[in-house]
């Protein structure tokens, strides 16, 4: 496997960590809707549903993990987390956070990002 899929697997292992240290509840990991795919969907109150989209990289040279959440990216984050809820019949409140992590040999930083953009 590519060394980049597996500093991706290990920041979603990082990041699930955090949540469950916070009190979160997973529901689920790497749930697929199409061409879109949630990295976390979680849940701390009964009443919002979370999901979280991780992203991890070695360095912060060419920009923060979290400035490479593009619009396309938030469009299919929003729909597939729009199916998740319809299919499911669910009755709650949606927020979107991302989990930025920066991760080498020598440093980590982990950033969790609560409401980290809207999607109306």
């Amino acid at each position: 496997m590519a060394e980049h899929n597996e500093l991706g697997k290990e920041g979603e292992q990082i990041a699930v960590d955090l949540l469950l240290q916070k009190g979160y509840k997973i529901i689920e990991r790497n749930w697929r809707y199409l061409k879109a795919e949630i990295d976390v969907i979680a849940q701390k109150d009964s009443d919002t549903l979370v999901i979280v989209e991780v992203k991890t990289r070695s360095n912060s040279f060419i920009g923060n993990p979290e400035e490479f959440v593009t619009n396309k990216k938030i469009k299919l984050l929003v729909m597939a987390a729009n199916e998740y809820v319809v299919s499911r019949k669910l009755d709650i409140e949606v927020r979107f956070d991302i989990i930025a992590i920066v991760k080498n040999s020598k440093y980590q930083k982990i950033e969790h990002l609560e409401d980290a953009f809207y999607f109306f």
